[in-house]
């Protein structure tokens, strides 16, 4: 693995991101001295929150999933995730509710997932679920030591036995496919098959490899902190801070001083702190601007689809919604075919409706309740630029209301108290390439050691972090992104903590 060179006792960290605090953590843990510089009031980047009106809103991702890389980072300054941090797990996992009618709750307990999948498609797809789950286990086992927990120099890196045994497993056939091999009910497949989209691939052109995804989701848990998304940075940067980190709040880098190929210190609008070593965790076109370099590449990166976030305050809620909701049109190849070809807006939406407030209700005022809908659309490369949002959003969001309204959800634009909606125009103020916060696509050529290395040739002592680099988009992959980073610093690979160890907890009585 290639490291930094030279000294390397203090490292700034741009970004106080789940990427930049997850290397924090590591770095501090491997003894160097860290200054983490946020231009933000408050850790989380993309995490964020914003209150209104007595509701404190996640700004970031609504879904945790591999609590054991929390708890990796926190162990890593000798602390123990559950004394900063209370995670609740989610029974169901999420509740799909199908255009036909049809609803199907999903558990990640394999009995009680077993049973929900025989009542609702019946005894062959729920004995094609048994080894369904068998096999998402070992494609997680093959691919997550190996193919995602590494730092890659060279594809190279790929001619091991483990790519063997991938290949054995099915894992560069279609997605779609393979797990039509398990499960023959079109529904089903949809559950199964719907995390490719925010990878930025439908399943039908997606690697099996990605059903990964799918794995951390309905097998190995979905948790919710109490106190909302943002505890979790919260709680991180309190760790960090409680190490010895410090942090600057509120500071815009504006410049990289460099001396030869290194970098020496990092200016921002109100400092200039001199380093040895520096972690960027902007997405890439800033990391790229402040680096002054952009690494050559045929084919231009392409990117996921972006995404409309309406969130809502509201009087009310209703019945039928879980923690999380997935609510799928009747439409689904047509969609993915909108939402990376055309470039046009879901004719008929699937949407990704979370309600935070059904396990942890004071975030929220006595008796009202946050609702989160996330609606897929197109990049802004492809898709309505970011000025055209400004005239769409407001037709766009009567529209969402509108579909909720239909798919029971009664009464929901006279039960706002408070609401914001995030365009891809919002996303690339925030400085995300494509007005889309799900970076890079995970197409085969920007996987793995084909993926924005977190390396850039002609600086010897910059790392990259965040979803645009290495190992991708998500919660679970941004916090190995920081820990991969701070290795290439340290030249350490810290243990990996065993979900099956008890670094969660789950709080009792508590469901979604």
């Amino acid at each position: 693995m290639r490291t930094v060179p030279g000294r390397t006792d203090h490292v700034v960290v741009v970004g106080a991101g789940l990427a930049g605090l997850s290397a924090a953590l590591h770095l501090l843990g491997a003894g160097r001295r860290v200054t983490v510089v946020e231009r933000a009031a408050l850790p989380g980047g993309r995490a964020g929150k914003i209150e209104r009106g007595g509701y404190r809103m996640d700004t970031g991702p609504t879904v945790l999933t591999m609590p054991d890389l929390v708890a990796e980072a926190f162990d890593a300054v000798g602390e123990t995730m559950t004394d900063r941090l209370d995670l609740i797990a989610l029974h169901p996992a999420y509740r799909a509710q199908f255009a036909d009618g049809s609803q199907l709750d999903v558990h990640t307990g394999a009995e009680a997932m077993e049973a929900e999948i025989e009542r609702f498609a019946g005894p062959a797809d729920a004995a094609g679920y048994r080894r369904l789950r068998q096999w998402l286990t070992a494609l997680y086992a093959v691919q997550m030591r190996r193919f995602i927990d590494t730092n890659f120099d060279s594809p190279l890196q790929l001619l091991h036995p483990d790519l063997a045994r991938l290949a054995a497993l099915g894992g560069f056939g279609r997605l779609d496919s393979r797990i039509g091999a398990f499960v023959a009910d079109e529904r089903l497949r949809r559950v199964f098959t719907f995390q490719s989209l925010y990878a930025g691939v439908p399943p039908a052109r997606a690697l099996a490899a990605y059903a990964v995804i799918a794995y951390m989701d309905t097998v190995a848990g979905v948790y919710f902190p109490r106190g909302g998304m943002h505890a979790l940075p919260q709680a991180m940067a309190d760790a960090a801070a409680a190490a010895g980190a410090t942090f600057h709040y509120g500071q815009d880098v504006t410049r990289l001083e460099r001396s030869g190929g290194r970098i020496t210190a990092v200016v921002t609008d109100h400092d200039r702190i001199a380093c040895d070593a520096v972690v960027l965790t902007p997405d890439l076109p800033v990391a790229y601007r402040l680096l002054g370099r952009t690494p050559r590449r045929a084919p231009r990166l392409t990117h996921s689809p972006s995404a409309v976030v309406l969130h809502a305050g509201t009087d009310r809620t209703w019945p039928q919604l879980a923690h999380h909701t997935i609510s799928f049109g009747a439409a689904w190849k047509s969609t993915f075919h909108e939402l990376t070809r055309t470039g046009s807006l879901m004719s008929d939406p699937s949407l990704l409706i979370t309600q935070p407030t059904a396990t942890d209700p004071d975030l929220a005022p006595p008796g009202k309740h946050l609702h989160y809908v996330l609606a897929p659309c197109p990049n802004t490369t492809i898709g309505p630029d970011a000025r055209a949002w400004g005239e769409l959003a407001p037709p766009y969001r009567d529209r969402l209301l509108a579909t909720l309204e239909e798919r029971g959800l009664t009464g929901i634009a006279a039960a706002l108290e408070e609401d914001s909606l995030v365009t891809p125009a919002d996303w690339t103020a925030q400085g995300h390439a494509a007005g889309t916060p799900f970076s890079a696509a995970h197409t085969f050529a920007q996987t793995g050691p084909f993926r924005p290395r977190n390396v850039v040739r002609g600086t010897d002592n910059v790392v990259l972090a965040g979803c645009g680099t290495t190992p991708g988009v998500g919660v679970p992959t941004v916090l190995l992104s920081g820990k991969l980073a701070a290795a290439r610093i340290t030249g350490l690979r810290p243990p990996r903590t065993s979900p099956a160890a008890g670094a969660h907890r789950t709080a009792p009585g508590r469901t979604a």
